[in-house]
């Protein structure tokens, strides 16, 4: 393992009751006692509390309801608890939502950003300035926008973003960088490839598509299904982001991937065979469920990540292989049906229906 380079006393996660989000707050209060972690979130649609009520009781967890937009505010919390480390998780990430509303994703993640951004600069320079301090930016692969058959993204990869919010990421990747290179406020970027896992909020393609071959719906596949995506177990995320904050180098950009890549079409397919097992259904039976349906626009035809960097410097790598984390998944899910149930109900039906209905 790498040596640390931060140690955080008060850490102040954003998002921090969203899918990553969640797992990254669980992680730190589970490990770190000592460290207390102050959990925000604006508890929109994909924000669930019910995704921590296993550590909602922890001495060293507090949760506050707040937009990090609201700059006033969060600078009143950071001097309140005497946060000396944020890791940023708060954006709207869903790339269909932002086709059909993008001006949400302009604001959360562009402009929300920079108030979070402006809150900690008043702040920290209040205290005396950056030192013992680091904010933590969590982005995604999307801002380097479509690979070919071959190749791969690297932190040196030029910024490409193809969709409303992979674009929105990429300005507040450079929103972060400029903060950095103009105030000297110490960070360390990183993208990621496709998570998965427990307490996905079920837009997503794998939790989507359980809950839908459960109830025998169709499996809405775009096109032709043969986009090639990177998966990384969110678990492994969870542990790359702690790994990065506490021995990842200054002003330094990492590349977190889980060393694997699946066609949409291949995966689905996988998926539907470890359904028949688990559901008791003959062979291929949740496979007839598929269903074509017409592509995304500006579909972007291959992602994938070259996390050399996180491997060699930092000495990171996923703990299992894409066919144990998607086993893992769909067993969770199959157990948590009321987690699923309460998540889609009202709004979320509204959703599905006007994405899906008429394609």
């Amino acid at each position: 393992m790498a040596e640390v380079t931060h140690q955080p006393k008060v850490l102040l996660i954003t998002g921090g009751a969203g899918f990553i989000g969640s797992h990254v707050v669980r992680r730190w209060v589970t490990r770190y006692p000592n460290v207390r972690i102050i959990n925000l979130d604006a508890l929109t649609y994909a924000g669930n509390l019910a995704n921590l009520k296993d550590i909602e009781g922890a001495e060293n967890h507090r949760f506050v309801k707040m937009d990090i937009g609201d700059t006033d505010a969060v600078a009143n919390l950071l001097r309140e608890e005497q946060v000396d480390t944020v890791m940023h998780l708060a954006a709207e990430s869903h790339v269909d939502r932002s086709i059909s509303g993008p001006m949400a994703f302009l604001e959360t993640n562009i402009m929300g950003t920079a108030s979070l951004l402006s809150a900690c600069r008043t702040v920290w320079m209040e205290q005396g300035g950056f030192e013992g301090k680091r904010f933590h930016h969590v982005s995604t692969d999307e801002v380097y926008g479509s690979l070919g058959e071959e190749g791969f993204f690297t932190e040196d990869t030029a910024y490409d973003p193809r969709s409303p919010y992979s674009s929105s990421k990429a300005a507040s990747d450079h929103i972060v960088r400029a903060w950095h290179h103009t105030y000297g406020m110490p960070n360390v970027p990183s993208n990621c490839t496709n998570n998965y896992g427990s307490f996905q909020f079920p837009e997503k393609l794998i939790p989507l598509f359980i809950r839908n071959a459960v109830q025998k719906k169709p499996l809405p596949v775009y096109g032709q299904g043969v986009n090639v995506r990177d998966w990384l177990w969110v678990e492994d995320h969870a542990s790359a982001l702690e790994v990065i904050i506490t021995t990842g180098a200054d002003g330094r950009t990492y590349n977190i991937g889980g060393e694997n890549e699946w066609k949409n079409i291949d995966l689905i397919r996988l998926m539907c065979r470890q359904l028949d097992g688990k559901l008791g259904r003959d062979e291929g039976e949740t496979e007839q469920l598929i269903t074509y349906v017409q592509d995304r626009a500006g579909h972007d035809m291959r992602y994938a990540i070259d996390a050399a960097r996180l491997r060699d410097e930092l000495g990171w790598r996923p703990s299992i292989t894409f066919e144990e984390g998607l086993d893992r998944t769909i067993d969770w899910y199959l157990s948590n049906e009321a987690w699923l149930n309460e998540v889609t109900s009202g709004a979320y039906r509204d959703y599905y229906d006007d994405q899906y209905g008429d394609r």
